[in-house]
């Protein structure tokens, strides 16, 4: 296949998974985004400038996410490798549990379905496989690609993984507020205290309350409090995120949906708009004098990532057509 552009603009949104309960599987998008620009280059350079969250901090050179991804998806569809100008505009936090890796991941497979000829060879269900690949788990690329709230689980036939997703129309009077730390965490050292077995009881009170969960975020938004209660891995990861789980904590005792966003350190608060003066008030009075957290209410995205081939564009090197 060959490419059919030279510059190609893309938005991802940040992403929250589990949700409290639902552990590796929901997963939210959040309208915070990061935006990225990729010029096809002749030449065979890679340039990669970054501005915003990760500026300073991500490699500017072929190890970089999106780059690694973009190629990744080239060559699953057999189109040429090319040199790249790689432009990032970054509002998703790094290393707070906002889906940041899954959004680089996402961002490049959709650049290269810009790029290409035939970008239907890359569906969504192509990019959420490719993505998961990456990342190890669907749960946060999901929501990337489609925007709203998704339910994502792997199957195995033939011996091969495949990734899923289904999306939910999130209901309208929902809202959510994300409290991100100045600390990071790594998902690695997050995952790395949980326990191999769970009580019986927990793991059936999680079900019960993930199912709940669904019901909560599309037809019953009253419910999200009962339906984000979680005992599967929040608090065995309080060790390594205290000041996020006491926080949680403090949330929910004053009877508000609020969990640990993905592996964390970011809280996540959901609820009805009609709630929205007793939870500033809550979260006034916990946060006072502390300047660990910034508190967004980003919305909702229920677009999930977009690209565009940008016009104007001066048309492909005669070696890459």
């Amino acid at each position: 296949m060959q490419l059919g552009a030279d510059h190609v603009r893309v938005r991802v949104p940040a992403t929250s998974a589990n949700l409290g309960p639902g552990f590796d599987a929901l997963g939210l998008a959040l309208a915070r985004y990061d935006v990225l620009e990729v010029r096809a280059l002749g030449n065979g350079d890679v340039v990669v400038d970054v501005e915003g969250e990760g500026a300073g901090e991500v490699p500017g050179d072929e190890r970089h996410l999106v780059v690694r991804a973009l190629r990744a998806a080239l060559e699953l569809v057999g189109a040429p490798q090319t040199g790249l100008h790689l432009t990032c505009t970054n509002a998703i936090p790094h290393g707070r549990g906002l889906g940041s890796s899954a959004a680089a991941v996402v961002a490049g497979i959709a650049a290269a379905r810009a790029l290409v000829a035939d970008p239907a060879a890359l569906d969504d269900a192509a990019v959420l496989q490719l993505a998961t690949e990456f990342e190890g788990h669907p749960d946060n690329a999901a929501p990337a690609i489609y925007g709203g709230a998704t339910i994502a689980w792997t199957s195995t036939v033939e011996g091969r993984e495949g990734a899923h997703a289904v999306r939910l129309d999130v209901h309208p009077d929902i809202e959510a507020t994300v409290l991100v730390p100045s600390t990071r965490l790594a998902t690695s050292r997050a995952r790395g205290v949980l326990p191999q077995t769970v009580p019986h009881a927990d793991a059936a009170l999680n079900a019960g309350r993930a199912a709940l969960l669904v019901d909560a975020l599309t037809r019953s938004p009253q419910h999200l409090f009962e339906a984000t209660e979680d005992r599967l891995h929040q608090e065995y990861r309080a060790g390594v995120m205290t000041a996020s789980w006491e926080l949680v904590r403090a949330l929910r005792l004053d009877g508000l949906a609020a969990t640990i966003s993905g592996a964390g350190p970011t809280v996540l608060l959901l609820g009805r708009a009609q709630d929205r003066e007793h939870a500033d008030a809550v979260l006034r009075e916990l946060l006072h004098g502390s300047d660990l957290w910034r508190a967004y209410r980003p919305g909702i995205d229920l677009e999930g990532v977009r690209s565009e081939r940008v016009v104007g564009s001066t048309g492909l090197p005669a070696s890459m057509r």
